[in-house]
């Protein structure tokens, strides 16, 4: 089963937990001091939101998880026949989780992930 992600940047992360929290009807699965996660089941989606400083505000990126390898292999085929550029980072830390994943860039320049999530990390990223 596959599950939408999107990432968005965030000026206040405190303030925009609190509104999520209310749009979603639930608290976060994953809240660090930079970087929060809801699971949602309906719609099925990993909705992330993190502040770093400096970076821009808005959608970060978009992506599709996957369940399994199997999965993973058959998203990995559509980027390949999207005759776009691809940015194989593999097995990788990021997001507080270790995960298996690739990027590529619509042509307006909205990035994507495809990722594997095969657990937990200590730290949001390498």
């Amino acid at each position: 089963m596959k599950r939408l992600h999107v990432h968005v940047s965030v000026d206040n992360l405190d303030r925009s937990i609190e509104f999520y929290s209310g749009l979603f009807g639930t608290e976060p699965s994953v809240t660090e001091p930079d970087y929060a996660k809801w699971m949602l089941d309906d719609p099925k989606v990993n909705f992330a939101i993190s502040h770093k400083a400096g970076a821009s505000r808005g959608i970060e990126h978009l992506g599709i998880q996957v369940e399994s390898p199997d999965e993973l292999q058959e998203v990995y085929g559509r980027l390949n026949s999207a005759d776009r550029p691809i940015l194989e980072e593999g097995a990788t830390t990021c997001c507080y989780a270790r995960s298996e994943k690739s990027w590529i860039a619509d042509p307006q320049g909205v990035v994507w992930e495809a990722f594997l999530t095969n657990g937990e990390a200590t730290v949001y990223g390498d």
